[in-house]
């Protein structure tokens, strides 16, 4: 008998359910990670020739604990084999422009004829349908029409661009991943399966949520750098620090804010906190003081407190930092450091148990696994 917390054989609480990924780039891929992380059998079909974005399959970490097939979509025999893993599948994911996975032959109407019970999701930056539906695009373009790009940086410049994260990761891969989860749970209860029309610019406008709430409540200014979160405030935001790192400061609440400044040495311009007239004479004494000590000096400053600020460390840097290499949010596996998977859980906990699947490597295993031999036909497959 198991108990709450005790870990049960596995690797993770979606092991069991059978994902085919149609190859593509940015946010569908990490998608995909994200339910492999968390034990599903991921299968990516990969195209003859790879995705063409220049990065050494051997290093792509969006493809680990994931395996890889060749089908060429466009030949004869092509959307037969999808179609047959569409068959055995609980869960497809694909990123085409609206219609090309229908003129393929592998849509959503030829896969639920296989397959009623198949959650297929589909992941786009403008949707499946509105005006814009057919445009190419990337993330920059898909957070700007939202209103999120334009709450990022320096009133004084272009708004700051916050690599893909927001568009791409945040308001598409996770709205994916929570779609077509919560379509699973349908189609396990009702025995229906349903598409699910994921959308960077649905995700990333529901993440402004509360920004429109503070918006219509008079607490939000529909300017860059005019606001409590956004940079506007002194003491949320970033200082360089004398070495040109930076610190990261988040003392918002009365007690850390006071724990702040006073570790800062500037107690007394603690009643500037409520008075926004000062707050430019409150930002210039704390970039001054910051500018005075290194990065790690200040970090020293500050460790053990609750003043609410961090070193801003880079890529490189971040899996060493003392907390992360303790709760382990970093890890290396064949040679690759890269991110843990998350989130943790107490029964069926995750791990990276592959490398990045190289193209056409699972062929094998896969015709085998998901009883398709046809696969192993296929003259652009490998039969690793």
């Amino acid at each position: 008998m198991t108990t709450a917390g005790t870990p049960t054989r596995g690797a993770g609480p979606l092991t069991g359910v059978r994902v085919a990924e149609l190859a593509g780039i940015g946010p569908g891929p990490f998608a995909a990670m994200l339910l492999a992380d968390l034990g599903a059998d991921v299968v990516r079909v990969d195209r003859p020739g790879g995705p063409g974005i220049g990065v050494d399959p051997a290093h792509d970490v969006t493809n680990r604990n994931k395996r890889s097939v060749i089908v060429d979509l466009k030949s004869a025999e092509g959307p037969a084999r999808v179609l047959d893993l569409a068959e055995r599948a609980d869960i497809l994911i694909e990123g085409y422009r609206p219609g090309v996975a229908e003129r393929l032959g592998v849509g959503p109407e030829d896969c639920h004829a296989r397959n009623p019970r198949l959650v297929y999701g589909r992941m786009t930056g403008w949707g499946q349908r509105g005006p814009l539906a057919q445009r190419a695009g990337h993330d920059v373009a898909y957070i700007a029409v939202t209103g999120a790009l334009g709450m990022i940086g320096q009133p004084d410049r272009p708004p700051a661009v916050p690599a893909n994260l927001v568009g791409d990761y945040a308001g598409g891969s996770l709205y994916l991943v929570v779609g077509v989860l919560a379509a699973l749970h349908h189609a396990r209860v009702t025995g229906a399966g349903q598409v699910v029309d994921a959308a960077i610019v649905d995700g990333t406008a529901h993440l402004t949520a509360m920004i429109h709430g503070m918006l219509a409540a008079g607490g939000w200014q529909d300017r860059r750098a005019a606001n409590l979160l956004d940079g506007g405030c002194p003491y949320y935001g970033t200082y360089e620090t004398a070495d040109g790192g930076h610190m990261a400061v988040g003392a918002l609440e009365q007690r850390f804010y006071e724990e702040f400044l006073r570790r800062l040495g500037l107690a007394d311009l603690i009643p500037a906190r409520t008075d926004p007239t000062r707050w430019g004479e409150l930002r210039e004494r704390i970039a001054a003081r910051f500018k005075s000590r290194t990065r790690d000096a200040w970090t020293a400053v500050f460790e053990g407190s609750d003043a609410c600020v961090a070193p801003v460390l880079s890529l490189r840097e971040a899996p060493r930092h003392p907390h992360l290499a303790a709760r382990g949010t970093f890890t290396e596996h064949a040679g690759l450091t890269q991110p843990a998977p998350a989130p943790r859980f107490s029964a069926t906990p995750t791990a990276v148990r592959t490398a990045p699947a190289l193209p056409g490597s699972g062929t094998a295993g896969v015709a085998r696994d998901w009883d398709v031999p046809r696969l192993i036909c296929d003259p652009a497959a490998d039969d690793a």
